[in-house]
């Protein structure tokens, strides 16, 4: 297939819409390839897409939060619960344990310590 792809670019006029066709998937021919060789790989995002749109949708809300401050505060908070329901952790547990952690006197330099992917693994691994 690859020989007759680069055979027919060469023949068709690069503007026409066969020749627009041809030079997407030439542009995408090792990741074509890469496809049809791993089964592990899908043939499209939509599982992706799915998980991530609930925080593109509160961080689109937010804009009109009526203030920036209020705005950029309820965004981080948004993605926080969304980032701790994509690995497995309970966002009011999580919550809790972070903002009495952050009262106790955790460390700034620790900040890596209680994001919800190292939370899950120290609290339930």
């Amino acid at each position: 297939m690859h020989t007759w792809l680069v055979h027919h670019r060469a023949r068709v006029a690069t503007n026409s819409p066969l020749g627009e066709a041809l030079a997407y998937i030439a542009k995408y021919w090792d990741g074509l390839k890469l496809f049809l060789t791993d089964g592990r790989i899908e043939i499209d995002n939509d599982s992706v897409e799915r998980s991530i749109r609930p925080i593109a949708l509160n961080r689109k809300n937010a804009l009109v939060a009526g203030h920036d401050a209020g705005a950029e505060n309820w965004a981080t908070i948004a993605s926080l619960i969304e980032t701790c329901k994509l690995n497995a952790v309970d966002p009011l547990a999580y919550l809790t344990s972070i903002l009495t952690a952050i009262v106790n006197g955790h460390k700034q330099s620790r900040v890596d310590e209680p994001m919800p992917w190292n939370y899950w693994e120290r609290t339930y691994g």
